[in-house]
């Protein structure tokens, strides 16, 4: 399984989700699944439905102090991990997960992307 996790801000359009997307899995392999927090699910669903992958919501508790690659004041003060797009698909690729594409942040800054694989059969 490879997860695509995003983090983004309240008022991200749906463009830079896509940007952050493309960017993100440009050298990796396809996504099977798109995972994001509970309350980011009316942002990222429409992008799922676009491209005909399952959303995974992850609660924000569940990432609290997951330790991640790269680090984001913002994702700090508020979820107490340093990319929530990292820990959400890391999270959602379940046990023994791996990032293999760190968060990648979208031209207009407002969305992130990661790539994680699960190993769970």
């Amino acid at each position: 399984m490879i997860v695509a996790g995003f983090g983004c801000r309240d008022s991200v359009g749906a463009d830079a989700l896509r940007a952050a997307f493309d960017l993100a899995t440009r050298d990796a392999p396809p996504p099977t699944a798109i995972a994001t927090l509970t309350h980011k699910a009316p942002q990222l669903a429409p992008l799922a439905q676009a491209l005909n992958l399952p959303l995974l919501l992850i609660d924000p508790s569940a990432i609290d102090g997951v330790p991640t690659l790269t680090c984001s004041p913002a994702s700090i003060a508020a979820y107490r991990t340093g990319s929530v797009a990292e820990a959400v698909a890391l999270m959602a690729a379940g046990t023994g997960s791996r990032l293999i594409a760190p968060r990648i942040v979208s031209p207009s800054g407002g969305a992130t992307c990661a790539l994680a694989q699960g190993f769970s059969a």
